[in-house]
């Protein structure tokens, strides 16, 4: 865990520093971009630090590394001591708040002694706020929506997170000597954006040595219950797992009922019951005669219909498709031969150019596109007109020298308030690709906004329109946006529409990618990667297209280059 305390440590000097109003912005970004860098590290911070290559983390300059240091070796910094003298610690919970920000923060504090999320919930509500200079009647609302997001988000756990934790378990679980076979069920095997919390189910001739194996897991803080067949645990960062041992006849039955959803589980056992069956988390049977249940395709084929992939298992109308015979044939990770949407150090991104293609590589892909942001994003970093061109040499010097990977010269290029792009033409003509994006005025209305992301699409340059509902969860709600009239007009246009897995976006769902598919639009599966273990999320993305009903066909990191260059162009 020392990764994530030191994470947590440079966020916290970063927000702490902001709050307290330093003026020096190079110094707050510092922190911040050298706690990403360790957010994004394979390897344990604690070895670096006993090799002496702290100083090797990108962001490492030698105070951080000094304060790191002293941190690894003593749990405490005195640094952090020092400016957090006499700071409420409930201010760091404030700045959370989708829409505060640290200068928000400050105010309320000093201005009305504001120092938790409930007190400031119930200023808002008696509308003290407002009558602060700078906030008004609009802030109060935006604050207390905030809060409501911040609420919604306890309690659940992005996929992104929740995935890392629980190939620890399983691993930990396959390693030992009493269990058979471990799988993980529930909402992370059907790859939903949120999990509430983990499922594990174990094969095993000895259910005690496999529940206790379970229960001393390093990451355990808390035995909630302990069985021979069911255990429950907290664990380090308070998601809950639960564990099921399961004997072998009744695998398939406990796979398949575990994983769910409830609404799917529902209309199988309708049919199973219309058939004269009985379906439970031990199988399949006709009174008491076991019908099926080792495998889950048995279940499936029991009931006249192929196996249904654990994505689509949401009761919308996978069942109907697979008795019909009519289920797509879903994409898979090992199918993407590259990403779109990436960016560097140039811009807002922790590595260089030549640091991304090599990951790029690794992961088997055979291009990588580098899309920067544009000038008007200026808390990103983005690049004027000028930078661009010398971007789309050092693009072209790389892909001549290299054998393995091609770079795609693109951009992430801000869509303005009028719908037009924050490139002329004559800038956007020269790139391989563009992607267009809203990253500003949220909140306009409706048919401002779809009218503004319309006027976008039908720009002759645009190729990918990025994250369309722009939300991130437990941040920022989605656009107020016609994703139906969108939708038609990238499908008329040849625009691809973009599954973003970056960060807490994921963005689009996966219904709205079914949606977008139904349309007629062709979509791309992206990470958004500001860093090359950012370039590893692609199985989310994936994942949501596989929720989505898509199929390799569908999604242009799949295609050749040259197909995908035909299609930009």
């Amino acid at each position: 865990m020392k990764n994530e305390e030191v994470v947590a440590l440079l966020y916290t000097i970063a927000d702490i520093l902001e709050i307290r109003g330093d003026d020096d912005l190079f110094k707050i970004l510092a922190y911040r971009r050298a706690a990403r860098s360790v957010e994004d590290l394979a390897e344990d911070i604690g070895d670096l630090h006993r090799q002496g290559r702290l100083a090797s983390i990108p962001g490492f300059g030698a105070a951080i590394t000094e304060k790191v240091r002293e941190f690894l070796d003593t749990g405490r910094t005195e640094y952090l001591e020092k400016i957090a003298e006499g700071f409420p610690p409930g201010l760091l919970e404030m700045v959370r708040i989708p829409g505060l920000g640290p200068k928000k923060a400050q105010a309320l504090w000093r201005e009305l002694a504001i120092t938790t999320v409930d007190a400031l919930r119930e200023a808002c509500e008696k509308h003290r706020v407002q009558r602060l200079k700078g906030f008004g009647e609009k802030t109060e609302e935006k604050i207390l929506a905030g809060i409501r997001l911040l609420g919604e988000a306890r309690g659940r756990s992005l996929i992104s997170e929740a995935w890392g934790i629980a190939e620890t378990v399983l691993a930990h679980l396959r390693a030992d000597r009493a269990i058979e076979k471990a799988e993980a069920a529930g909402s992370l095997r059907r790859r939903k954006e949120t999990v509430g919390d983990l499922d594990f189910l174990v094969l095993s001739k000895d259910p005690a040595a496999a529940s206790k194996a379970f229960t001393v897991m390093p990451l355990v803080t808390q035995v909630v219950l302990s069985g021979d067949t069911k255990s429950t645990v907290l664990l380090r960062g308070g998601l809950q797992a639960d564990l099921r041992v399961l004997d072998a006849k009744s695998w398939g039955g406990g796979l398949q009922y575990f994983t769910g959803s409830k609404d799917h589980n529902v209309r199988l056992r309708g049919l199973a019951q219309s058939k004269g069956l009985k379906l439970n988390e031990y199988g399949l049977f006709r009174g008491e005669e076991f019908v099926a249940g080792e495998t889950e395709e048995g279940i499936y084929e029991a009931l006249g219909m192929p196996y249904i992939e654990p994505e689509m298992r949401e009761d919308g109308g996978e069942i109907t498709a697979a008795t019909a015979g009519a289920l797509p044939t879903l994409v898979r990770l090992e199918d993407v031969r590259g990403d779109f949407h990436a960016h560097t150090r140039l811009t807002d991104g922790v590595n260089t150019l030549e640091e991304m293609a090599a990951e790029a590589q690794r992961l088997g892909y055979a291009f990588l596109g580098l899309s920067e942001h544009s000038q008007s994003l200026v808390i990103a970093r983005g690049i004027d007109p000028d930078t661009v061109r010398l971007r789309k040499k050092e693009i072209e010097g790389f892909n001549r020298r290299s054998t393995g990977i091609t770079l795609l010269f693109g951009t992430e290029c801000d869509i303005l308030k009028d719908g037009s792009m924050d490139y002329p033409d004559e800038v956007l003509k020269d790139f391989d690709y563009v992607v267009a994006s809203v990253h500003s005025l949220m909140k306009l209305p409706r048919d401002e906004q779809t009218q503004r992301v319309l006027t976008a699409i039908a720009n002759p340059y645009v190729n990918i329109l990025a994250h369309p509902t722009t939300r991130k969860i437990g941040q920022r709600d989605p656009l107020d946006i016609d994703l139906e009239k969108v939708f038609d007009a990238a499908a008329q246009s040849g625009t691809a529409v973009e599954i973003n897995s970056g960060g807490n976006r994921m963005d689009l769902n996966g219904a709205q990618a079914k949606l977008a598919k139904e349309m007629g639009c062709v979509l791309t599966t992206d990470t958004d990667a500001h860093s090359t273990a950012e370039l590893h999320t692609m199985r989310f993305a994936v994942g949501l297209a596989r929720r989505g009903w898509l199929e390799a066909k569908d999604v242009v990191n799949t295609w050749d280059l040259d197909r995908a260059r035909t299609f930009f162009r």
